[in-house]
């Protein structure tokens, strides 16, 4: 399972979304007859891009919508609830939890607060032998898929900063209809995301529960003035071996990454030390190197003068159904039907 999940890294490694979130993100403010166009000006989105549905926006300007809505709703949860979240609510489910002394007291926190602060839809952690659960149903009338992934995005982002590290989603099923494009919230959550179940569930393994709280109340202030970009991507610290070995990826064409022990030498450390340092922090190279090919491909599929063999040489695969096959267990979706749905009604 890919530990790095987050969305597409694009082809400068700081993060993108898809147009369709930007579109169920003003879904609430259009409707109340709010103007939209300022506030994607204000974000660094041009109001145009919304006519192109294989756009993206950086996670930047998508964090900044989600303040500039916030600000002019009064609700930091899009206005996608009965009750809104009022501004601020997220800085207090922070201070919240910012003392707890494992993963599983701060999930539970955080669940706690948001059964406090929303009214359609109500969270729990449950044991399952070695998986842990977080289970949310449905409590007044349908759910829409946006507000059951924007639980998930605060509960998930929240937790990797308060741990420092990545916490692998082993699957996560939602209580609603799939939607068209179901292959980004594959590439926000991660392969095994699924539609139509009977109640939306984020599954990983219980193991992580134990996980101690690394932050502490000090460090809050500079994790709120970024948010809620940095929770976007579930939380990327800059100077982890991780990240640093994205880096190191980024610097060359992927056909020409080095294989492990070049990587370690180029870093001036052994082999088996850095993948210790990976594998304490939930990313090993493996899922580091498919993350970025991911990413990768979602862009360079994007347009339109590169062919589906182009692409898949140019991130190193040898043949066409190789990659096929990658992608597909990425996605969901073959590179051609990606494709076709990126860019339908994009003319």
């Amino acid at each position: 399972m890919d530990a790095d999940i987050g969305p597409g890294t694009g082809l400068d490694g700081r993060g993108s979304i898809a147009i369709q979130f930007v579109e169920d993100a003003l879904a609430v403010a259009r409707g109340r007859g709010l103007a939209i166009a300022p506030m994607l000006i204000d974000a660094g989105i041009a109001p145009e891009r919304l006519t192109q549905s294989r756009a993206r926006v950086t996670v930047t300007s998508f964090g900044r919508l989600w303040r500039t809505l916030a600000d002019a709703m009064d609700d930091e949860f899009f206005g996608l609830d009965a009750h809104p979240m009022r501004r601020g609510s997220f800085r207090m489910m922070c201070h919240a939890t910012i003392g707890s002394s494992t993963l599983e007291q701060a999930l539970r926190r955080q669940i706690r607060f948001l059964g406090l602060v929303l009214d359609d839809q109500r969270a729990r952690l449950l044991r399952d032998g070695a998986a842990a659960v977080v289970r949310v149903e449905a409590r007044r009338g349908e759910v829409p898929l946006f507000a059951y992934g924007t639980v998930m995005t605060l509960l998930l982002g929240l937790s990797c900063w308060l741990v420092n590290r990545r916490v692998p989603i082993a699957s996560l099923d939602f209580a609603a209809a799939e939607p068209p494009h179901a292959a980004e919230y594959r590439v926000l959550f991660g392969e095994q995301t699924r539609f139509g179940a009977a109640c939306t569930r984020l599954v990983f393994d219980s193991a992580a529960l134990a996980l101690p709280v690394q932050r502490r109340p000090e460090d809050l202030d500079e994790f709120l003035t970024e948010a809620p970009a940095n929770f976007l991507v579930r939380y990327r610290n800059p100077l982890s071996f991780a990240a640093r070995v994205r880096r190191r990826l980024r610097e060359v064409p992927a056909e020409d990454w080095p294989d492990f022990q070049v990587l370690a030498a180029s870093m001036r450390t052994t082999a088996s030390t850095l993948r210790r340092r990976l594998d304490e922090e939930g990313q090993p190279y493996q899922a580091i190197k498919d993350a970025l090919r991911r990413d990768l491909a979602i862009e360079l599929l994007a347009d339109a003068g590169n062919s589906v063999l182009d692409v898949a040489y140019r991130l190193g695969f040898a043949e066409a159904s190789a990659f096929h096959r990658a992608f597909r267990r990425w996605t969901g979706a073959s590179p051609g039907a990606y494709r076709e749905r990126a860019n339908a009604g994009s003319d």
